[in-house]
Protein backbone atom coordinates (compact mmCIF):
# COMPACT_ATOMS: atom_id res chain seq x y z
CA UNK A 1 0.00 0.00 0.00
CA UNK A 2 2.72 2.20 -0.06
CA UNK A 3 2.86 2.73 -3.96
CA UNK A 4 4.17 5.89 -5.53
CA UNK A 5 1.23 8.02 -7.34
CA UNK A 6 2.61 8.09 -10.99
CA UNK A 7 3.30 11.74 -12.06
CA UNK A 8 0.89 11.61 -14.90
CA UNK A 9 -1.78 10.48 -12.71
CA UNK A 10 -1.06 12.68 -9.77
CA UNK A 11 -1.47 15.54 -11.97
CA UNK A 12 -5.54 14.72 -13.90
CA UNK A 13 -6.60 13.40 -10.52
CA UNK A 14 -5.61 16.58 -9.06
CA UNK A 15 -7.39 18.57 -11.52
CA UNK A 16 -10.34 21.12 -10.41
CA UNK A 17 -13.00 18.71 -11.86
CA UNK A 18 -12.71 16.50 -9.16
CA UNK A 19 -12.90 19.20 -6.55
CA UNK A 20 -16.44 19.14 -6.70
CA UNK A 21 -17.03 15.56 -5.12
CA UNK A 22 -17.13 13.57 -1.89
CA UNK A 23 -15.62 10.39 -1.25
CA UNK A 24 -16.35 7.51 1.30
CA UNK A 25 -14.27 4.73 2.24
CA UNK A 26 -15.51 1.81 4.24
CA UNK A 27 -12.87 -1.07 4.96
CA UNK A 28 -11.90 -2.71 7.98
CA UNK A 29 -7.85 -2.41 7.15
CA UNK A 30 -6.92 0.48 8.46
CA UNK A 31 -4.27 0.21 6.13
CA UNK A 32 -5.92 0.28 3.19
CA UNK A 33 -8.33 3.03 4.71
CA UNK A 34 -5.46 5.44 5.37
CA UNK A 35 -3.97 4.79 2.00
CA UNK A 36 -7.09 5.49 0.25
CA UNK A 37 -7.98 8.68 2.05
CA UNK A 38 -4.21 9.93 1.39
CA UNK A 39 -4.37 9.42 -2.06
CA UNK A 40 -7.90 11.01 -2.65
CA UNK A 41 -7.65 14.06 0.58
CA UNK A 42 -6.04 16.61 -1.72
CA UNK A 43 -8.19 15.82 -4.91
CA UNK A 44 -11.99 15.64 -3.85
CA UNK A 45 -13.84 18.27 -1.16
CA UNK A 46 -14.35 15.65 1.23
CA UNK A 47 -13.16 11.95 2.02
CA UNK A 48 -14.14 10.04 5.02
CA UNK A 49 -13.45 6.73 6.43
CA UNK A 50 -15.14 3.67 8.50
CA UNK A 51 -14.27 0.91 9.54
CA UNK A 52 -17.56 -0.80 9.22
CA UNK A 53 -20.80 -0.81 7.10
CA UNK A 54 -22.35 0.72 10.36
CA UNK A 55 -20.18 3.51 10.32
CA UNK A 56 -20.56 3.75 7.29
CA UNK A 57 -23.93 4.26 7.39
CA UNK A 58 -23.89 6.80 10.09
CA UNK A 59 -21.99 9.07 7.89
CA UNK A 60 -23.91 8.44 5.59
CA UNK A 61 -26.75 9.65 7.20
CA UNK A 62 -24.87 12.96 8.53
CA UNK A 63 -23.27 13.90 4.56
CA UNK A 64 -23.66 13.45 1.27
CA UNK A 65 -21.53 11.50 -0.55
CA UNK A 66 -20.97 11.16 -4.08
CA UNK A 67 -19.17 7.98 -4.24
CA UNK A 68 -18.69 4.76 -1.99
CA UNK A 69 -15.45 2.84 -2.23
CA UNK A 70 -17.00 -0.04 -0.03
CA UNK A 71 -15.05 -3.39 1.11
CA UNK A 72 -17.15 -6.63 0.79
CA UNK A 73 -15.65 -8.55 3.63
CA UNK A 74 -16.61 -6.17 6.60
CA UNK A 75 -17.46 -7.42 10.41
CA UNK A 76 -21.24 -7.66 10.65
CA UNK A 77 -23.05 -6.39 7.60
CA UNK A 78 -21.26 -7.47 4.24
CA UNK A 79 -20.45 -4.90 1.93
CA UNK A 80 -22.93 -6.04 -0.73
CA UNK A 81 -25.54 -6.22 2.09
CA UNK A 82 -25.58 -2.89 2.17
CA UNK A 83 -25.09 -1.83 -1.40
CA UNK A 84 -28.43 -3.60 -1.57
CA UNK A 85 -29.51 -1.49 0.88
CA UNK A 86 -28.67 1.59 -0.35
CA UNK A 87 -30.25 0.94 -3.47
CA UNK A 88 -33.25 0.09 -2.15
CA UNK A 89 -32.95 3.35 0.05
CA UNK A 90 -32.72 5.44 -3.52
CA UNK A 91 -28.83 6.26 -3.21
CA UNK A 92 -28.10 7.02 -6.43
CA UNK A 93 -23.76 7.61 -6.72
CA UNK A 94 -21.37 5.03 -7.62
CA UNK A 95 -20.63 2.26 -5.29
CA UNK A 96 -16.74 1.07 -6.45
CA UNK A 97 -16.41 -2.30 -4.56
CA UNK A 98 -13.30 -3.74 -3.46
CA UNK A 99 -11.97 -7.61 -2.02
CA UNK A 100 -9.16 -9.82 -1.36
CA UNK A 101 -11.37 -12.81 -1.55
CA UNK A 102 -13.80 -12.93 -4.66
CA UNK A 103 -15.58 -15.27 -6.73
CA UNK A 104 -17.72 -15.37 -9.52
CA UNK A 105 -20.88 -15.77 -7.79
CA UNK A 106 -19.98 -12.80 -5.34
CA UNK A 107 -19.27 -10.83 -8.12
CA UNK A 108 -22.15 -11.25 -10.33
CA UNK A 109 -23.91 -10.32 -6.84
CA UNK A 110 -22.30 -7.17 -6.83
CA UNK A 111 -22.77 -5.79 -10.15
CA UNK A 112 -26.55 -6.73 -10.14
CA UNK A 113 -26.74 -4.77 -7.01
CA UNK A 114 -25.26 -1.86 -8.78
CA UNK A 115 -21.59 -1.78 -8.13
CA UNK A 116 -19.84 0.70 -10.44
CA UNK A 117 -16.94 -1.06 -10.67
CA UNK A 118 -15.42 -4.59 -8.53
CA UNK A 119 -11.69 -4.53 -7.97
CA UNK A 120 -9.49 -7.33 -6.32
CA UNK A 121 -7.04 -6.55 -4.06
CA UNK A 122 -4.21 -5.74 -3.70
CA UNK A 123 -4.83 -3.52 -6.76
CA UNK A 124 -2.56 -1.14 -8.59
CA UNK A 125 -2.78 2.56 -7.80
CA UNK A 126 -3.65 3.26 -11.76
CA UNK A 127 -6.31 0.84 -11.50
CA UNK A 128 -8.07 2.44 -8.35
CA UNK A 129 -7.51 6.13 -9.89
CA UNK A 130 -9.37 5.15 -13.33
CA UNK A 131 -12.43 3.67 -11.92
CA UNK A 132 -12.60 6.22 -9.80
CA UNK A 133 -12.28 8.73 -12.45
CA UNK A 134 -14.97 6.93 -14.23
CA UNK A 135 -17.22 7.35 -11.74
CA UNK A 136 -16.85 10.90 -11.76
CA UNK A 137 -16.90 11.08 -15.40
CA UNK A 138 -20.35 9.57 -15.19
CA UNK A 139 -21.41 11.50 -12.79
CA UNK A 140 -20.28 15.11 -14.30
CA UNK A 141 -21.93 13.56 -17.71
CA UNK A 142 -25.30 13.16 -15.88
CA UNK A 143 -25.27 16.80 -14.57
CA UNK A 144 -24.55 17.87 -17.67
CA UNK A 145 -26.85 16.16 -19.83
CA UNK A 146 -29.66 17.05 -16.96
CA UNK A 147 -28.26 21.02 -17.35
CA UNK A 148 -28.67 21.00 -21.05
CA UNK A 149 -32.38 19.48 -21.20
CA UNK A 150 -33.52 22.08 -18.66
CA UNK A 151 -31.26 24.68 -20.94
CA UNK A 152 -32.95 23.47 -23.94
CA UNK A 153 -36.54 23.65 -22.54
CA UNK A 154 -36.03 27.06 -21.46
CA UNK A 155 -34.10 28.82 -23.62
CA UNK A 156 -36.62 28.48 -26.39
CA UNK A 157 -34.44 30.35 -29.02
CA UNK A 158 -33.11 32.93 -26.27
CA UNK A 159 -30.38 35.80 -27.38
CA UNK A 160 -26.93 34.59 -26.96
CA UNK A 161 -25.76 37.86 -25.54
CA UNK A 162 -26.54 41.92 -24.90
CA UNK A 163 -27.11 43.72 -28.16
CA UNK A 164 -27.05 47.13 -27.96
CA UNK A 165 -25.12 50.57 -28.84
CA UNK A 166 -26.95 52.87 -26.20
CA UNK A 167 -24.80 54.52 -23.34
CA UNK A 168 -27.25 52.29 -20.65
CA UNK A 169 -26.11 49.31 -22.45
CA UNK A 170 -22.53 50.29 -22.84
CA UNK A 171 -22.58 50.57 -18.74
CA UNK A 172 -24.88 47.43 -18.33
CA UNK A 173 -21.65 45.53 -19.65
CA UNK A 174 -18.88 47.33 -18.05
CA UNK A 175 -20.66 46.26 -14.72
CA UNK A 176 -20.92 42.65 -15.92
CA UNK A 177 -17.57 42.55 -16.66
CA UNK A 178 -16.66 43.90 -13.33
CA UNK A 179 -19.09 41.90 -11.59
CA UNK A 180 -18.62 38.45 -13.04
CA UNK A 181 -15.01 37.59 -12.13
CA UNK A 182 -16.58 37.76 -7.88
CA UNK A 183 -17.98 35.48 -6.45
CA UNK A 184 -20.44 37.73 -4.88
CA UNK A 185 -24.29 37.42 -4.92
CA UNK A 186 -26.17 39.61 -7.97
CA UNK A 187 -29.06 41.10 -7.90
CA UNK A 188 -30.70 41.64 -11.59
CA UNK A 189 -33.63 44.16 -11.44
CA UNK A 190 -35.96 45.23 -14.48
CA UNK A 191 -39.17 45.43 -15.88
CA UNK A 192 -40.43 41.96 -17.50
CA UNK A 193 -38.54 41.50 -20.51
CA UNK A 194 -35.68 43.33 -20.21
CA UNK A 195 -33.19 40.51 -20.38
CA UNK A 196 -32.55 39.71 -17.08
CA UNK A 197 -31.49 36.48 -17.76
CA UNK A 198 -29.14 37.19 -20.85
CA UNK A 199 -27.16 39.11 -17.93
CA UNK A 200 -27.34 36.43 -15.79
CA UNK A 201 -26.05 34.23 -18.34
CA UNK A 202 -23.48 36.76 -19.98
CA UNK A 203 -22.46 37.09 -16.08
CA UNK A 204 -22.18 33.39 -15.62
CA UNK A 205 -19.81 32.93 -18.84
CA UNK A 206 -17.61 35.75 -17.97
CA UNK A 207 -16.79 34.01 -14.53
CA UNK A 208 -14.15 31.54 -13.78
CA UNK A 209 -17.53 29.29 -12.96
CA UNK A 210 -18.07 29.73 -17.41
CA UNK A 211 -17.44 25.62 -17.52
CA UNK A 212 -19.57 24.35 -15.12
CA UNK A 213 -23.41 24.66 -14.93
CA UNK A 214 -25.82 27.24 -15.52
CA UNK A 215 -29.26 26.56 -14.10
CA UNK A 216 -32.02 28.82 -14.22
CA UNK A 217 -35.10 28.91 -12.46
CA UNK A 218 -38.45 30.64 -12.86
CA UNK A 219 -39.82 30.63 -8.47
CA UNK A 220 -42.87 31.80 -9.92
CA UNK A 221 -43.46 28.67 -12.01
CA UNK A 222 -43.30 26.25 -9.84
CA UNK A 223 -46.37 25.88 -7.18
CA UNK A 224 -45.29 26.33 -3.18
CA UNK A 225 -45.89 23.00 -2.89
CA UNK A 226 -43.28 21.62 -5.03
CA UNK A 227 -40.83 24.31 -4.61
CA UNK A 228 -38.57 23.32 -1.71
CA UNK A 229 -38.41 18.98 -3.47
CA UNK A 230 -37.22 21.16 -6.96
CA UNK A 231 -34.63 23.70 -5.33
CA UNK A 232 -32.92 21.33 -3.02
CA UNK A 233 -34.25 17.52 -4.40
CA UNK A 234 -35.84 14.74 -2.08
CA UNK A 235 -35.65 11.64 -0.78
CA UNK A 236 -37.11 8.41 -1.54
CA UNK A 237 -40.52 8.08 -0.23
CA UNK A 238 -40.60 11.73 1.25
CA UNK A 239 -44.13 12.55 0.71
CA UNK A 240 -46.52 10.74 -1.72
CA UNK A 241 -45.36 10.10 -5.23
CA UNK A 242 -41.66 9.82 -4.41
CA UNK A 243 -40.68 6.43 -5.41
CA UNK A 244 -37.60 8.00 -5.89
CA UNK A 245 -34.98 10.11 -4.38
CA UNK A 246 -34.35 13.33 -6.56
CA UNK A 247 -31.50 15.60 -6.63
CA UNK A 248 -32.26 18.91 -6.63
CA UNK A 249 -31.39 22.22 -8.75
CA UNK A 250 -29.07 23.51 -6.28
CA UNK A 251 -27.07 19.49 -6.51
CA UNK A 252 -27.40 19.99 -10.42
CA UNK A 253 -25.73 23.66 -9.93
CA UNK A 254 -22.68 22.61 -8.04
CA UNK A 255 -19.42 24.57 -9.07
CA UNK A 256 -21.57 26.96 -11.26
CA UNK A 257 -24.55 29.52 -11.41
CA UNK A 258 -27.95 29.21 -9.98
CA UNK A 259 -29.82 31.68 -11.65
CA UNK A 260 -33.18 31.88 -9.49
CA UNK A 261 -35.72 34.45 -11.38
CA UNK A 262 -38.68 36.26 -10.21
CA UNK A 263 -37.51 35.62 -7.11
CA UNK A 264 -39.71 37.81 -5.24
CA UNK A 265 -42.63 35.29 -5.94
CA UNK A 266 -40.74 32.38 -3.53
CA UNK A 267 -43.32 32.19 -0.46
CA UNK A 268 -42.00 33.79 2.62
CA UNK A 269 -41.59 30.25 4.52
CA UNK A 270 -38.95 28.95 1.23
CA UNK A 271 -37.00 31.96 1.59
CA UNK A 272 -35.94 31.61 5.39
CA UNK A 273 -34.61 28.43 3.91
CA UNK A 274 -33.11 29.32 0.94
CA UNK A 275 -31.19 32.08 3.17
CA UNK A 276 -29.81 29.41 5.36
CA UNK A 277 -28.52 27.93 2.27
CA UNK A 278 -27.17 31.23 0.78
CA UNK A 279 -25.45 31.67 4.82
CA UNK A 280 -24.60 27.76 4.95
CA UNK A 281 -23.81 26.60 1.34
CA UNK A 282 -25.53 23.14 2.61
CA UNK A 283 -28.79 21.76 1.49
CA UNK A 284 -31.15 19.21 3.09
CA UNK A 285 -33.29 16.99 0.70
CA UNK A 286 -37.06 17.11 1.60
CA UNK A 287 -37.30 14.02 4.17
CA UNK A 288 -33.52 13.59 4.47
CA UNK A 289 -31.26 13.77 7.31
CA UNK A 290 -28.27 14.54 5.21
CA UNK A 291 -27.20 17.68 4.22
CA UNK A 292 -24.58 18.26 1.04
CA UNK A 293 -22.45 20.89 0.45
CA UNK A 294 -22.85 23.22 -2.48
CA UNK A 295 -20.49 25.50 -4.00
CA UNK A 296 -22.17 28.08 -6.41
CA UNK A 297 -23.08 31.92 -7.58
CA UNK A 298 -26.71 32.64 -7.11
CA UNK A 299 -27.86 35.51 -9.38
CA UNK A 300 -31.11 36.64 -8.48
CA UNK A 301 -33.77 38.31 -10.39
CA UNK A 302 -37.56 39.99 -10.13
CA UNK A 303 -39.23 42.88 -11.71
CA UNK A 304 -40.78 44.41 -8.73
CA UNK A 305 -38.83 46.83 -6.30
CA UNK A 306 -37.72 44.59 -3.11
CA UNK A 307 -37.34 47.35 -0.92
CA UNK A 308 -40.96 48.27 -1.12
CA UNK A 309 -41.52 44.23 -0.94
CA UNK A 310 -39.87 43.93 2.43
CA UNK A 311 -41.28 47.11 3.49
CA UNK A 312 -44.64 46.01 2.97
CA UNK A 313 -43.96 42.41 4.49
CA UNK A 314 -43.62 40.06 1.35
CA UNK A 315 -40.05 39.73 1.49
CA UNK A 316 -37.58 38.91 4.14
CA UNK A 317 -35.74 41.57 4.95
CA UNK A 318 -32.56 39.54 5.81
CA UNK A 319 -32.65 37.90 2.41
CA UNK A 320 -32.76 40.58 0.77
CA UNK A 321 -29.60 42.41 1.97
CA UNK A 322 -28.21 38.83 1.62
CA UNK A 323 -29.25 38.72 -2.00
CA UNK A 324 -28.60 42.88 -2.68
CA UNK A 325 -24.79 42.10 -2.24
CA UNK A 326 -24.21 43.68 -6.00
CA UNK A 327 -27.22 45.17 -7.87
CA UNK A 328 -27.65 45.44 -11.41
CA UNK A 329 -30.72 47.23 -13.05
CA UNK A 330 -31.39 46.53 -16.35
CA UNK A 331 -33.49 49.47 -17.93
CA UNK A 332 -36.33 49.25 -19.91
CA UNK A 333 -36.20 49.49 -23.85
CA UNK A 334 -38.34 52.95 -23.77
CA UNK A 335 -35.09 54.85 -22.16
CA UNK A 336 -32.50 53.08 -24.72
CA UNK A 337 -34.69 53.93 -28.20
CA UNK A 338 -30.66 53.22 -29.48
CA UNK A 339 -30.75 49.58 -28.77
CA UNK A 340 -34.40 49.47 -30.64
CA UNK A 341 -33.39 49.43 -34.47
CA UNK A 342 -30.22 47.05 -33.70
CA UNK A 343 -32.15 44.42 -31.30
CA UNK A 344 -34.75 44.23 -34.31
CA UNK A 345 -31.79 43.53 -36.80
CA UNK A 346 -30.28 40.89 -34.65
CA UNK A 347 -33.58 38.98 -34.18
CA UNK A 348 -34.63 39.15 -37.57
CA UNK A 349 -31.18 37.44 -38.77
CA UNK A 350 -31.19 34.91 -35.82
CA UNK A 351 -34.82 33.81 -36.19
CA UNK A 352 -34.86 33.83 -40.12
CA UNK A 353 -32.20 31.45 -39.80
CA UNK A 354 -33.71 29.45 -37.33
CA UNK A 355 -36.93 29.48 -38.96
CA UNK A 356 -35.88 28.91 -42.44
CA UNK A 357 -37.67 31.87 -43.62
CA UNK A 358 -36.77 35.39 -45.79
CA UNK A 359 -35.91 38.97 -43.76
CA UNK A 360 -38.83 41.46 -43.93
CA UNK A 361 -37.23 44.77 -45.16
CA UNK A 362 -37.10 47.55 -42.50
CA UNK A 363 -37.78 50.63 -44.33
CA UNK A 364 -37.47 53.97 -43.23
CA UNK A 365 -41.43 54.12 -42.22
CA UNK A 366 -41.28 50.99 -39.77
CA UNK A 367 -37.76 51.91 -38.75
CA UNK A 368 -39.47 55.11 -37.19
CA UNK A 369 -42.69 53.32 -35.66
CA UNK A 370 -40.76 50.52 -34.04
CA UNK A 371 -38.96 53.49 -32.15
CA UNK A 372 -41.80 55.70 -31.85
CA UNK A 373 -43.17 53.23 -29.61
CA UNK A 374 -43.00 52.24 -25.86
CA UNK A 375 -42.85 48.65 -26.19
CA UNK A 376 -44.23 47.71 -22.53
CA UNK A 377 -43.15 44.43 -22.96
CA UNK A 378 -39.39 45.71 -23.68
CA UNK A 379 -36.98 43.59 -25.51
CA UNK A 380 -39.18 40.32 -25.79
CA UNK A 381 -42.22 42.24 -27.13
CA UNK A 382 -39.94 43.85 -29.58
CA UNK A 383 -38.56 39.66 -30.57
CA UNK A 384 -42.19 38.88 -30.67
CA UNK A 385 -43.23 41.25 -33.07
CA UNK A 386 -40.33 40.50 -35.07
CA UNK A 387 -41.13 36.85 -35.25
CA UNK A 388 -44.42 37.49 -35.85
CA UNK A 389 -43.83 39.76 -39.45
CA UNK A 390 -41.49 36.71 -40.84
CA UNK A 391 -44.41 34.12 -40.38
CA UNK A 392 -46.56 36.84 -41.85
CA UNK A 393 -43.58 38.34 -44.68
CA UNK A 394 -44.33 42.16 -43.28
CA UNK A 395 -44.50 43.98 -40.44
CA UNK A 396 -47.96 44.29 -38.47
CA UNK A 397 -47.94 47.59 -37.31
CA UNK A 398 -51.43 47.82 -36.32
CA UNK A 399 -49.82 46.10 -33.27
CA UNK A 400 -48.23 49.51 -32.52
CA UNK A 401 -50.35 52.94 -31.72
CA UNK A 402 -49.55 55.53 -34.16
CA UNK A 403 -46.52 57.66 -32.52
CA UNK A 404 -46.06 54.79 -29.44
CA UNK A 405 -46.51 56.23 -26.00
CA UNK A 406 -43.35 58.47 -26.35
CA UNK A 407 -41.46 58.84 -22.62
CA UNK A 408 -41.51 62.69 -22.94
CA UNK A 409 -45.32 62.59 -22.96
CA UNK A 410 -46.59 59.58 -20.74
CA UNK A 411 -47.41 59.49 -17.63
CA UNK A 412 -47.04 56.80 -15.26
CA UNK A 413 -50.76 55.81 -15.71
CA UNK A 414 -50.48 55.97 -19.41
CA UNK A 415 -47.56 53.23 -19.46
CA UNK A 416 -49.97 51.21 -16.74
CA UNK A 417 -53.04 51.55 -19.25
CA UNK A 418 -50.32 50.23 -22.29
CA UNK A 419 -49.08 46.96 -20.01
CA UNK A 420 -53.17 46.42 -19.36
CA UNK A 421 -54.10 46.79 -22.92
CA UNK A 422 -51.35 44.27 -23.60
CA UNK A 423 -52.08 42.04 -20.95
CA UNK A 424 -56.03 42.03 -21.43
CA UNK A 425 -54.94 41.70 -25.34
CA UNK A 426 -52.93 38.72 -25.31
CA UNK A 427 -55.28 36.93 -22.60
CA UNK A 428 -58.14 37.67 -24.92
CA UNK A 429 -56.01 35.77 -27.63
CA UNK A 430 -55.47 32.92 -25.35
CA UNK A 431 -58.82 32.46 -25.20
CA UNK A 432 -58.79 33.29 -21.59
CA UNK A 433 -56.09 30.84 -20.73
CA UNK A 434 -54.10 32.05 -17.86
CA UNK A 435 -50.79 30.01 -18.48
CA UNK A 436 -51.05 30.14 -21.97
CA UNK A 437 -50.96 33.75 -21.66
CA UNK A 438 -48.19 34.32 -19.01
CA UNK A 439 -46.07 32.04 -20.64
CA UNK A 440 -47.09 34.06 -24.07
CA UNK A 441 -45.67 37.02 -21.74
CA UNK A 442 -42.55 35.42 -20.81
CA UNK A 443 -44.35 36.56 -16.83
CA UNK A 444 -45.66 33.90 -14.56
CA UNK A 445 -49.59 32.78 -13.95
CA UNK A 446 -49.08 34.15 -10.70
CA UNK A 447 -48.02 37.72 -12.20
CA UNK A 448 -50.87 37.56 -14.69
CA UNK A 449 -53.49 36.60 -11.77
CA UNK A 450 -52.40 39.66 -9.65
CA UNK A 451 -52.65 42.07 -12.11
CA UNK A 452 -56.05 41.27 -13.02
CA UNK A 453 -57.03 41.30 -9.78
CA UNK A 454 -55.51 44.90 -9.35
CA UNK A 455 -57.54 46.09 -12.34
CA UNK A 456 -60.74 44.14 -11.35
CA UNK A 457 -60.50 42.25 -14.84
Amino acid sequence: MNQPIPAPLRSAAGSTAWQQYSVLIVDDEEGMRSFLHKMLAGRCSLVETAGSAEEGRTLFNRIHFDLIILDISLPGKSGVEWLDELREGGFQGDVILITAFADIDTAIHALRAGAADFILKPFRVDQILNAIRKCFDRARLLRENFVLRREVAELSGGIEGIVGCSDAMNRLCQMIKRVAAMPSTVLLQGESGVGKEVAARALHSMSPRAQRPFVPVNCGAISPELIESELFGHAKGAFTGASEAHHGLFYYARGGTLFLDEIAELPLPMQAKLLRVLEERMIRPVGSTREIPVDIRVVAATNRNLADEVRHGRFRHDLFYRLDVVNIVIPPLRQRREDILPLAGHFAAQLASHLGLPAVPLDDGIAARLQAYDWPGNVRELKNLVERSLILGYFPLDALPEGGVTETVASAAALDAVEKSHILEVLAACGGNKSEAARRLGVSRKTVERKLAQWGA
